[in-house]
């Protein structure tokens, strides 16, 4: 990784990645961006986390998503990412796209968490030290806070720009009357949104009946998607029950009442249309998320290994869908 093969390697890849331009901005994302919240934490080994950085890298990804308490435990996603940093990707800083966030439970006492000026400053310049960074290249309020004025988080957005802390800022998961009101007030202060990240798939359509894609579009703001596979569900993991090593076997986010027989019998109809595509059950996931080329700028996916990532990145190869396919899709997930 990184040395002759690299070139050889983003060569032979070059016309497989896509780039997205984010909103009304110069940034060009990949479509695939890979994300750290899980299997990068300290609990996990340092060797397949570099492994699957490596790959990734390698392979066309040059946005890689963290947030302060991104682990187990919390900061030490940030820490393994820091210490590849070090070891192999400094020389590729000005080729890479790194993000934080804060806002999410991170540290004891009645600042560590939520939008106030204090909790968002401190929480990045915490953050900053652990991936040995002079400056990250997206800064997000990981959330809304219903209790802080919404102008003292956004304007802490902006001064965190105007220092040099970071280069653009984005928001997530805010409801739709607080992001149309951030998308004004972080334009009138020359920091406009780049992106607003959003749990989006198959399963959950939330910005789009909302009208949250709609309205990024519309302010010039990039939408970036979490969770596309539904936390595993979106994929043949789950086909024939529940394996003893899975996410609800460990009784992690995800629950055993998920996967209902309704949600099986979804997941099943949906691995039917994948397979006619040639198609993984993730592969085709993904497709259906980038399928929509002007609204979704790209979609952060996690990865336990680097033949899960291979995997995922096989989306590529087919990310058109015909008109008949789309219908049975939307209908498979509304039943």
């Amino acid at each position: 990784m990184i040395d002759n093969k690299y070139k050889a390697d983003m060569d032979r890849y070059s016309g497989k990645m896509e780039y997205r331009r984010a909103g009304r901005s110069g940034i060009m994302l990949p479509v695939i961006s890979l994300g750290l919240w899980h299997n990068f934490g300290g609990v996990d080994t340092f060797e397949n986390s570099i492994k699957k950085v490596h790959y990734a890298f390698d392979h066309g990804i040059t946005h890689f998503d963290l947030a302060n308490n991104y682990g187990p435990p919390y900061g030490s996603a940030e820490e393994t990412f820091g210490q590849i940093m070090k070891k192999s990707l400094a020389p590729y800083r000005d080729e890479l796209l790194i993000s934080t966030k804060a806002g999410h439970d991170m540290w004891d006492g009645p600042y560590g968490e939520w939008g106030s000026r204090k909790h968002l400053i401190s929480s990045l310049d915490q953050s900053l030290k652990r991936m040995n960074l002079d400056y990250v290249d997206i800064f997000y309020s990981h959330r809304y806070d219903p209790d802080t004025p919404l102008e003292e988080t956004l304007q802490t957005l902006t001064d965190i720009v105007k220092c040099g802390k970071a280069l653009y800022v984005g928001i997530s998961k805010y409801p739709k009357e607080a992001a149309l009101f951030a998308y004004e007030y972080l334009r009138q202060n020359q920091t406009p949104c780049l992106l607003y990240q959003g749990k989006y798939n198959i399963f959950d359509q939330e910005p789009e009946t909302t009208g949250i894609l709609e309205d990024c579009k519309i302010n010039g703001s990039g939408f970036i998607a979490f969770s596309p596979l539904a936390q595993g569900l979106l994929t043949d993991r789950y086909l024939k029950g529940i394996p003893e090593d899975s996410r609800i076997a460990r009784g992690g986010y995800l629950k055993k009442e998920s996967l209902d027989e309704k949600t099986m019998s979804k997941i099943k109809q949906l691995n039917e249309i994948a397979e006619k595509r040639g198609q993984s059950l993730a592969q085709m996931s993904l497709s259906w998320l980038l399928n929509q080329r002007d609204k979704v700028s790209s979609v952060i996916i996690g990865a336990s290994s680097v033949e899960q990532l291979s995997n995922n990145l096989g989306c590529l190869g087919n990310m058109d869908f015909s008109e008949e396919e789309l219908n049975m899709i939307n209908k498979i997930s509304k039943e």
